[in-house]
């Protein structure tokens, strides 16, 4: 069983500048960390489109996409899902912002967020979810790994806000 790399080791790591990425998203278009910088950045990872935990997840962003815009932080979705079904996803809950397909596990594995889980009494392999928040300058300050949705996104836009 993988037990992930070492904290000190990611490129991902609290207190540490995220190095440069960009990965596809959707509306056709190229998420690049750089392009971003001077606003905070939600990066939740979640499990799959689609999926109740997910959409409820997804829901609770979309309501407070715009507490989130007024403290200056973009968020943005990802999973190992296609474009294709993050576009369905994405019209479906409505969703006011991006959503990134990752499904060579890139970012997933920058941000550790691969486990082991327990799915009807059988071992798989899939995303931990997980959101970080990384600030203007870059530097990634808050990490929240085995997350259950309930009071999460609240917690995560208090955060947000608290940030100076």
């Amino acid at each position: 069983m993988d037990q992930g790399t070492p904290v000190a080791e990611r490129p991902s790591a609290l207190n540490k500048i995220v190095p440069d990425f960009s990965a596809p998203m959707t509306g056709e278009q190229t998420f690049q960390l750089a392009d971003y910088k001077g606003k905070k950045i939600v990066l939740y990872f979640y499990p799959k489109d689609n999926t109740p935990g997910c959409t409820t997840e997804g829901i609770h962003f979309r309501d407070l996409h715009a507490q989130f815009r007024q403290a200056n932080a973009e968020i943005f979705g990802v999973s190992r899902d296609s474009l294709r079904s993050h576009e369905g996803f994405k019209a479906k809950l409505d969703l006011p912002f991006e959503l990134i397909s990752d499904p060579d596990e890139t970012l997933c594995t920058m941000f550790d967020v691969m486990k082991m889980k327990n799915m009807y009494g059988k071992k798989v392999r899939g995303i931990e979810r997980s959101t970080f928040i990384i600030d203007e300058s870059g530097k990634l300050v808050k990490e929240w790994r085995g997350v259950k949705v309930p009071g999460h996104i609240d917690e995560v836009l208090e955060f947000v806000k608290a940030l100076a």
